[in-house]
């Protein structure tokens, strides 16, 4: 491919990919080669897993999973626009779409919402005015509203969290009330069927949190808390 100097940077991060794939073919592939023949013929993941387009959180890292295991949806800010009374999404028909194929057709046991330290969605949520020529993400994250009118209720952040963190603490809860508007959702849930969990991944730590109604905090997931919460099940 000929490029000029100035596209000198893109280009070198396709080879990068490029080469990934190659990476990957060679070295990863063989032992993966059997799963994706089984996956070839369907999925059946157990966990809708909704979290943040960023690229610093990497879902089936971080869980420790495989190819087939997680149903992944991923935007900025990880929100999930409510729906009306009849079941429709008040926003972007993707995120229900999703919702919908997850817990009718896949039957997924467990919905977990991750947000994430230094979002730049809350960040530009805390912001006194707009991206500049960004009037779609503007109104996307009209969708943390509830989320920033929780802050503005807390006296002071837990712990010491800057803002635009506890934002996105309070988003992943906000975004789980939004999931309950559902009615599929919350039939599932009301049956037993069906799971909903908060997360927040800290980046700078490597430690995922998972929200606790009954102490009403974000707890580090260590080994002690994880047979807890299995414990719970």
């Amino acid at each position: 491919m000929l490029y000029k100097s100035s596209d000198r940077g893109t280009a070198n991060s396709m080879q990068k990919l490029i080469w990934g794939i190659v990476e990957f073919r060679e070295h990863e592939l063989p032992q993966y080669a059997e799963h994706f023949r089984e996956l070839a013929g369907g999925q059946s993941p157990d966990t809708l897993f909704i979290t943040c387009a960023d690229s610093r959180v990497v879902p089936n890292l971080l869980v420790s999973t495989d190819p087939g295991e997680l149903f992944t949806m991923r935007n900025v800010g990880n929100l999930v626009p409510p729906a009306s009374a009849d079941g429709l999404s008040t926003g972007d028909l993707s995120e229900a779409s999703a919702i919908e194929y997850a817990v009718t057709v896949l039957k997924v046991t467990n919905i977990v919402i991750c947000g994430h330290s230094g979002c730049g969605a809350m960040k530009a949520v805390l912001a006194p005015s707009p991206i500049d020529d960004a009037p779609n993400l503007a109104a996307w994250l009209h969708h943390a509203a509830p989320a920033s009118s929780l802050l503005k209720q807390e006296a002071a952040s837990p712990l010491g969290l800057k803002p635009y963190d506890r934002l996105s603490q309070l988003n992943v809860l906000a975004q789980l009330e939004h999931l309950m508007t559902y009615p599929i959702v919350r039939a599932a849930v009301e049956t037993g069927a069906l799971r909903l969990s908060g997360w927040w991944f800290d980046i700078a730590t490597g430690d995922m949190y998972a929200h606790r109604p009954e102490t009403r905090s974000f707890d580090v997931i260590d080994r002690s808390l994880a047979e807890r919460l299995v414990g719970g099940e």
